[in-house]
């Protein structure tokens, strides 16, 4: 048989838990009339496995497994140009 389909990340993105926390990731300035949130976890899946992605109007937040994850993101996303606004 095919091998399954990657499931999508979940919408949750609001654990309380300073674990899951320490792992998320605010992308904010976004433009969410064009960038939709396969293009957010498309972008941001290079950093590490995301487990959750939510996208609201102008911002969305990337969870990501570990710290680690959450930190390379930042640091390789921060003020790059997307769908003409810099985040």
């Amino acid at each position: 048989p095919p091998p399954p389909c990657p499931a999508m990340a979940s919408n949750v993105t609001n654990k309380t838990d300073p674990r899951s926390m320490n792992s998320r990731v605010f992308i904010g300035n976004l433009n969410t009339l064009v960038v939709k949130k396969s293009d957010v976890e498309a972008i941001f899946s290079k950093y590490g496995k995301i487990v959750g992605c939510s996208v609201h109007k102008g911002f969305a937040f990337v969870q990501y497994v570990n710290e680690r994850n959450a930190r390379a993101a930042v640091a390789g996303e921060d003020g790059r140009m997307i769908a003409g606004q810099v985040l």
